[in-house]
């Protein structure tokens, strides 16, 4: 079941997004009335996908959808007025948001309400790869550190301190990083 957020200053505009979305499966829809509720919600739990009804009382939107973009991986859907100035467009594209113009049909909107769960879908693969990444580069700067280690106390080689750590790491059946740690809490001052 997916979170989703509904910002949105009319009561009205509210329930029709609210009712559409229902439409689309078993969700949980919370509401902010304006742009700085919202942002509340968005600090306090996990939202997959925030729609903004803009303008919202205290904003046109543009604002929540950078603060969103920065701080969420939240997919990220702005309704606006077809008159809307487009410069307000444009910031919102370029924060990552999708735009949908009034009047809207109900299979666009489904189309772009799929494609920003699609696209938030996407964003945690990547966000997941980077982690595993920076746990790798973490491991290989431990695992360096502590042949720097090995070089200085106990006067190894290069490859004699790499192949010290691969050995224990092997025989003791644990990662390197753990080697790594354990010679780095003993010889490191």
């Amino acid at each position: 079941m997916s979170r989703i957020l509904l910002a949105s200053g009319a009561l009205k505009g509210r329930d029709f997004f609210a009712h559409l979305v229902k439409e689309y499966g078993d969700h949980e829809v919370l509401f902010a009335p304006n742009g700085r509720d919202a942002r509340s919600v968005l600090g306090k739990m996990d939202i997959d996908l925030l729609i903004i009804h803009a303008p919202l009382p205290d904003e046109f939107g543009e604002e929540l959808v950078e603060h969103a973009s920065r701080n969420s991986y939240c997919g990220i859907i702005v309704v606006a007025k077809s008159d809307t100035d487009q410069r307000s467009i444009l910031r919102v594209e370029a924060a990552g948001g999708l735009v949908v113009l009034t009047p809207l049909s109900k299979s666009f909107f489904r189309q772009t309400f799929h494609l920003a769960c699609a696209t938030r879908n996407r964003m945690l693969g990547v966000r997941n790869e980077n982690r595993k990444l920076s746990r790798k580069l973490e491991d290989m700067g431990l695992v360096d550190r502590a042949k720097c280690v090995l070089i200085q106390v106990l006067g190894m080689t290069e490859p004699q301190a790499h192949r010290y750590i691969e050995k224990q790491a092997m025989d003791m059946r644990v990662s390197k990083r753990l080697i790594a740690e354990e010679l780095l809490k003993t010889y490191e001052v």
